[in-house]
């Protein structure tokens, strides 16, 4: 079963947080410079453990509501306020009068801005908000962040018992954060797949969203395509958050626009449906060149082969 795979490197284990003295750092880079290299990532200590943190996440939200209770910790407190400033910096930063509709050039003000954020944290967020030139946004940007957090977790400013508050405070904040980016500036995707594509921006939240809903006593797989449900349910689900941003950005029939996620509802239980959004992010994500090709490899995800 997809969801309880389990990862040697997984970024949760023991009680224990690791002394930063254990771990010889070294600066990271790209590892993955041609299609052949991606069974080298395939088979890395960085793509186990990087997995094995989705998992470990997605296990430790099954069936919670975004407003249940948690603990928040100094260092989630602090992401926060790291992202509540790119938010700000949103508002500080408004569209520029251009005559392309999409890709507002005033991103380009607001991503010079990420100078001013501590050296410890900028590169993981310009690699997050791609290059000052590029006005596209993908999946490959919400992984970059996810490993962020991963690498956090592997340090010991994340234990174990902010495994919620890293889902439901820092990545929702997060998720705040980039559909504002892409309302704002009139972001393009990158890669889109259209309709056939699951959303042109995210993943990670319809992997623990659908978690979220596992076993709920009323809430189907069918019931999120009803605009009625989306609107009653979207503040304790992430998957259904998702749903009402599509709502509002897309026009026309659900089926037509968001195809994927159409023949997604037909699926019996939100378990079936977590475990083939697992599938379909490895395959969709992770084991595509173009993502990969993006992430840079060190001491904390390391490119050398898993141990057996």
């Amino acid at each position: 079963m997809a969801e309880t795979e389990q990862s040697s490197g997984s970024s949760h284990e023991g009680d224990k947080p690791p002394n930063p003295g254990d771990f010889s750092f070294m600066v990271p880079k790209k590892e993955i410079s041609m299609v052949p290299d991606m069974g080298k990532w395939k088979r890395s200590q960085a793509y186990a453990d990087y997995i094995g943190f989705i998992l470990t996440l997605n296990e430790g939200v099954k069936g919670k509501k975004l407003t249940c209770e948690y603990q928040v910790s100094e260092t989630v407190e602090k992401l926060l306020a790291m992202l509540g400033t790119l938010d700000r910096w949103i508002d500080e930063t408004p569209p520029v009068d251009q005559p392309s509709r999409f890709g507002n050039k005033a991103y380009r003000t607001w991503y010079a801005k990420l100078d001013q954020v501590s050296a410890s944290v900028q590169e993981p967020l310009v690699a997050l908000f791609s290059i000052r030139s590029n006005m596209f946004l993908c999946s490959g940007h919400e992984a970059a962040f996810a490993a962020f957090l991963c690498c956090l977790c592997k340090v010991g400013a994340l234990r174990m018992e902010d495994q919620l508050a890293i889902i439901f405070k820092v990545f929702d904040k997060y998720l705040q954060v980039m559909r504002k980016l892409q309302k704002t500036y009139r972001m393009e995707p990158a890669g889109s797949q259209g309709v056939w594509g699951l959303d042109d921006f995210q993943f990670l939240p319809f992997i623990w969203g659908s978690s979220q809903l596992i076993d709920h006593p009323t809430l189907e797989p069918r019931h999120f395509v009803e605009e009625k449900v989306v609107n009653e349910y979207h503040q304790d689900y992430m998957f259904l958050e998702c749903i009402k941003f599509i709502n509002e950005m897309k026009t026309g029939p659900f089926a037509e626009h968001s195809n994927q996620l159409w023949n997604i509802s037909a699926v019996p239980s939100w378990s079936k449906v977590n475990q083939g959004l697992i599938r379909m992010y490895k395959a969709e994500c992770l084991e595509k060149f173009p993502v990969i090709q993006h992430f840079k490899f060190g001491s904390l995800l390391s490119i050398q082969p898993v141990k057996q």
